[in-house]
């Protein structure tokens, strides 16, 4: 699908036209966006607006990094949009030139909605000018930054829950929780770190020194790298939740083979006594002795009482 916003010389928004209708020297400017194209409609990157072959080619074969390349009189963006349920990245490329945008992803996106809605609401209530496609731009990052913090923010909630709920669980099953935490920490890192970097050259391109949306683009900037600063933050809290529950799982380790160790030495006398007895010799006095059975039973229990008694003042049962 292609929908097209059309702005008129007098910074009138007109909708619902299709690009053979437009002719580019009527309007002031116009966006065009191609949400989840069919090949025939992604053919007019080439056969309508002319753009770069290796722009279009970064165009049909997802997923690039994110970038920004400068081409004669146009800059072209790469970005990056979010899934909310996978956290895997989806490419949204943008075409950006003083009379045009174009915004290009394989998929239907709500970032994008709210961005077509946002731009058309302020162009239909002022002039946007030659700065209108800038505008348009911004509005697109400015929404697909905003649609990492919900994520962001629900990976928080669940490591603060995690850490009310620790003592409820085993170790194993945190342990699970814990790396999956990790792990949908570092498919969000790999989307929001390229995006920072390229957010940073943005800023502080040579292009972008003196434009009058230069504020903004600092703004998503800003966005990024404090959602940079808290991934950081909640990888260090995995890592030590991690080292935390690895140290209590050594301990009870410890506690276990220390006791196992503590019952072994006890039945050692005891086994070798039995043993002794059971070796069935005809010339055992004791084996005539009236008495003999519960000597030997006083004596393995005086042996293994005293085992323990000195077990526990040796402290091996804290």
């Amino acid at each position: 699908m292609i929908r097209v916003l059309a702005i008129t010389p007098s910074y009138e928004p007109v909708t619902g036209l299709t690009l053979e209708e437009i002719r580019m020297e009527d309007y002031a400017w116009i966006w065009a966006d191609f949400s989840n194209p069919t090949p025939e409609e992604a053919r007019k990157l080439e056969t309508y607006f002319h753009f770069h072959p290796l722009a279009v080619e970064d165009c049909l074969h997802v997923l690039q990094r994110p970038k920004l390349d400068y081409y004669e009189k146009m800059q072209f963006f790469v970005l990056h949009a979010l899934q909310p349920d996978t956290l895997q990245a989806v490419e949204v490329d943008v075409f950006l030139a003083p009379s045009f945008v174009v915004s290009f992803h394989q998929q239907a996106l709500p970032e994008m909605d709210e961005a077509w809605e946002r731009v058309l609401a302020v162009a239909g209530k002022g002039p946007l000018g030659q700065d209108g496609p800038s505008f348009t731009a911004y509005t697109i990052m400015d929404k697909l930054v905003d649609q990492y913090f919900p994520s962001l923010f629900a990976i928080e909630d669940e490591l603060a829950e995690l850490e009310s709920q620790g003592e409820k669980d085993s170790v194993e099953d945190l342990m699970n929780q814990v790396f999956a935490l990790r792990s949908r920490l570092l498919r969000l890192r790999r989307t929001v770190v390229p995006m920072r970097d390229l957010l940073y050259r943005i800023v502080n391109s040579q292009h972008m020194e003196h434009h009058a949306h230069h504020a903004y683009f600092s703004d998503i900037y800003d966005h990024l790298l404090k959602l940079a600063d808290m991934i950081e933050a909640d990888r260090e809290m995995t890592a030590d939740l991690r080292d935390s529950y690895i140290s209590v799982n050594s301990n009870r380790m410890n506690t276990i083979m220390k006791t196992l160790t503590v019952i072994t030495t006890i039945f050692m006398p005891l086994t070798l006594i039995a043993g002794i007895y059971g070796m069935n010799f005809a010339n055992m006095p004791e084996l005539e002795w009236h008495y003999g059975y519960f000597f030997v039973l006083l004596l393995m229990f005086v042996l293994g009482g005293g085992m323990v008694l000195w077990f526990m003042r040796r402290g091996w049962f804290k």
